[in-house]
């Protein structure tokens, strides 16, 4: 029986509209938080790790066959935004932020084409962690990076996971 598992991880990075810290609302990265863990249990992507910062995220994940990196990676844009969103018509303000009029929507929370890389060693996943989960204390959020509470980071010293749905590399 073949696996249902690719053999590379990817690197996934997308950012807010302008880098705008959107993001630094709790409310934001609980949505992105729950987009990943219905990910997970819809078996769509297998979750390693992720760092939600004040305008960008990154995650590394394996995406589970028969979906494709596309078509999972614009699932979860999308629903992340609409949410977001929905969230905003109560702060008309905020929300203007995000208008852009374009043919196909009117407001836009990502930049388009996120950045997608297929991770293929094991030097290469253990850089791209230790850069993910660094982020928040190279920014000032917090002074080590486990302490950063939208981060798994955490799991990774601990090996408890914390949000439910986290699939360790294991070196």
């Amino acid at each position: 029986m073949a696996s249902s598992r690719r053999y590379e991880a990817d690197y996934f990075t997308a950012t807010v509209l302008e880098w705008k810290s959107l993001l630094t609302d709790d409310r934001f990265k609980d949505i992105i938080v729950s987009s990943l863990r219905h990910m997970a249990e819809q078996k769509r992507a297998m979750v390693h790790a992720f760092v939600i910062m004040n305008n960008h995220i990154h995650v590394i994940w394996h995406i589970l066959h028969p979906h494709t990196r596309d078509e999972v990676q614009r699932d979860m844009l999308k629903f992340t935004a609409q949410t977001i969103i929905r969230e905003l018509r109560n702060e008309p303000a905020v929300l203007q932020q995000y208008y852009v009029g374009a043919r196909d929507r009117k407001y836009q929370v990502w930049e388009r084409n996120p950045l997608a890389v297929p991770l293929w060693t094991e030097d290469v996943v253990k850089q791209k962690l230790a850069y993910l989960h660094n982020n928040p204390v190279r920014a000032g959020l917090c002074a080590y990076a486990e302490d950063y509470k939208y981060s798994t980071a955490s799991i990774y010293s601990s090996g408890e996971d914390k949000f439910g749905f986290i699939e360790l590399f294991y070196f």
